[in-house]
């Protein structure tokens, strides 16, 4: 290593993803806020997709796991969880290990409703939970252009690429 250089941080990237089935009967919870909609997310904790997707993608650039682990679905305290609780959870023990968070790119796909009024909500409150600028946070929505799953409103995806930054 040439000592003329300056020090590097060192960087951690993770990706995230998550599937939910949708359901009859609203609102839909994504990315931490209520959306008015005729339909909600299927599973086991509030089935917040984009959420479970940013949680994941975190503890993967740290090399921790994933939400199931931290979070299983066998294990009756998480039913009905609120998944901001379990993202918050999932970044203090992220933040114990020295990273913190250089920006998050989030995709949702889902048919309906239009997401693009929530975005900015949406990165809101993920930067709120997370304790960081709205700024690191990026939320993209995406549809199914009437194709597959998503395309039918069967189920909404997310996606989230994590980057950390090591502080000590």
């Amino acid at each position: 290593m040439n000592d003329d250089l300056p020090a590097l941080p060192f960087l951690r990237v993770g990706i995230g993803h998550d599937t939910h089935r949708l359901k009859n009967g609203g609102p839909l919870r994504i990315g931490g806020i209520d959306v008015p909609f005729e339909k909600s997310l299927d599973g086991h904790s509030d089935a917040d997709v984009l959420l479970h997707a940013v949680t994941d993608a975190i503890l993967g650039a740290a090399a921790m796991g994933d939400i199931g682990e931290l979070f299983p679905d066998t294990d009756p305290d998480n039913k009905n969880r609120d998944s901001a609780d379990m993202l918050l959870a999932a970044m203090q023990k992220v933040a114990a290990a020295g990273f913190q968070i250089a920006n998050l790119d989030c995709i949702v796909f889902a048919q309906a409703p239009k997401l693009s009024p929530h975005k900015r909500p949406i990165a809101d409150r993920i930067a709120q939970i997370l304790q960081i600028a709205p700024e690191q946070v990026g939320v993209k929505a995406k549809t199914g252009e009437g194709v597959g799953p998503v395309g039918s409103s069967e189920i909404m995806q997310a996606q989230c690429i994590a980057l950390l930054m090591q502080v000590r």
